[in-house]
């Protein structure tokens, strides 16, 4: 057992996740997933579970990187063998996109400064649905002003659909349509995300333009399908109803060998005094899960 500091909590992390780690499974951790803990410190507890690195956020209601700079925590990083998966988030990218230029840009320069691999970015939610050709056509202004942006500083820019109804971007499908026709920028990817997926009833993987996948469970049986909100995702578990596993063997048969990064809404897992030992429990169960359907396909 290793200690690691919690926000002046002192908590436990099992490093030992239990059963055969899945090889084609590198695990991240977002940082909404354990939001009361420090940049730094989430960093010690990323490298603890054994996470091939994390994803750092602008929208925990605190100072970015708990004010400390971006150069210190790219060294913070690499000392933990850790990668900075990404930094979110570029809200409502879809959005007057040339409005937002310049707070893109300054997203993008302490992407650079922390090391970070890629930025999110995130579409709006309006207040009721939206055409899909609408969709696209927003989608495919924003890119067209974000591409520069990125290839200049060598960044990705992680395109995440989201499932609810009002969803102003709700399908992959939509998203995959809109980057072959531009002729698939290097500099985009998709997030796959086991929740909205899930919640957008979407049948399609775009396994060669996934460039992330974030995993969230829902275990209370209560909520109908339209009703399951953020406020529900907890880790993944034996009874997840979003089917995260077989979202992950999907995505694995059809090629995808990137991170599944823990991204977690739900107030009761945000409260955890000890998450280490959640987490390590929930890292088991998933590559336990994937290790048996592999060795019975061997």
């Amino acid at each position: 057992m290793q200690p690691v500091a919690k926000m002046g909590i002192a908590v436990k992390v099992n490093v030992t996740t239990g059963g055969k780690l899945h090889p084609m499974l590198p695990i991240g951790l977002n940082h909404m997933t354990v939001p009361n803990v420090a940049t730094q410190h989430l960093l010690q507890l990323a490298s603890a579970l054994g996470c091939a690195g994390v994803e750092l956020r602008n929208d925990l209601g605190r100072p970015l990187f708990d004010d400390d700079d971006p150069a210190t925590i790219a060294a913070l990083a690499a000392a933990q063998g850790q990668r900075v998966l990404a930094l979110a988030e570029v809200k409502a990218f879809n959005v007057d996109p040339e409005e937002k230029l310049h707070a893109v840009q300054d997203l993008i320069d302490v992407a650079v400064a922390c090391g970070a691999e890629a930025v999110a970015l995130i579409p709006a939610v309006a207040a009721r649905p939206t055409d899909r050709v609408d969709q696209r056509m927003a989608l495919r202004q924003a890119l067209e002003i974000l591409q520069p942006l990125l290839e200049n500083a060598g960044l990705m820019g992680l395109i995440e659909p989201l499932g609810f109804i009002a969803s102003t971007l709700r399908f992959k499908q939509d998203v995959v349509r809109v980057l072959d026709d531009m002729g698939r920028p290097a500099c985009f990817g998709i997030v796959h995300d086991t929740f909205h997926h899930h919640l957008s009833g979407e049948t399609m993987i775009a396994a060669d333009l996934t460039a992330i996948v974030h995993i969230s469970g829902i275990s209370d049986p209560e909520p109908a399908v339209h009703q399951m909100a953020d406020l529900h995702r907890v880790l993944v578990d034996a009874n997840d109803r979003l089917h995260t596993v077989d979202q992950l063997r999907r995505l694995q048969a059809a090629g995808y060998k990137g991170p599944a990064s823990f991204e977690v809404f739900a107030p009761e897992i945000h409260d955890m005094t000890d998450p280490a030992a959640a987490l390590a429990g929930s890292i088991a169960f998933i590559h336990d899960a994937l290790a048996d359907v592999s060795a019975g396909a061997a």
